[in-house]
């Protein structure tokens, strides 16, 4: 099983990075803006959500369920039951540096599967396109949570 883990800090109170990972639309709000997200089904992250979609890199729908569980102010895991991947665990922590810093950890377990179907994903993954997707999702979050905490009046609570 392979691994990926990315780590940055936040400008902002854990309370409010995570505030922000549990809005409504985050998942499209998180997207890279050259890949189109497709939302099918987003329910309130809690325990037991469901996450559907299917996200197009380049010409190539590729579709995603995700389970969460493990959700509370310190972070989520989410669990893929279908989509390209053998396996994909993904566990987001939030912990407070102090009370204005927070480090954003994601830690990613997966698996390819083998053969032709292993292929695709490993070309569609691969670790450098890892590692520039959360690049850009850390650039997107402080980008986010400082506007919200400047106009807070204007995105959801």
């Amino acid at each position: 099983m392979a691994t990926f883990d990315h780590r940055f800090t936040v400008a902002a109170s854990k309370e409010a990075v995570s505030a922000f990972h549990f809005e409504p639309g985050i998942l499209k709000t998180l997207t890279p803006p050259l890949m189109i997200m497709q939302v099918h089904q987003f329910e309130p992250l809690a325990e037991g959500s469901v996450a559907e979609f299917t996200m197009w890199m380049g010409p190539l729908p590729v579709y995603w369920k995700a389970l969460h569980s493990d959700v509370s102010v310190d972070g989520f895991t989410d669990t893929q039951v279908a989509g390209p991947m053998k396996s994909w665990v993904h566990r987001h922590r939030f912990t407070a540096v102090d009370s204005q810093t927070t480090e954003v950890h994601d830690h990613i377990e997966f698996e390819h599967h083998s053969g032709l179907r292993g292929l695709r994903s490993r070309l569609l993954f691969p670790p450098p396109g890892l590692k520039a997707l959360f690049m850009i999702r850390a650039a997107i979050t402080r980008r986010e949570v400082r506007r919200r905490s400047t106009h807070p009046n204007h995105y959801p609570q």
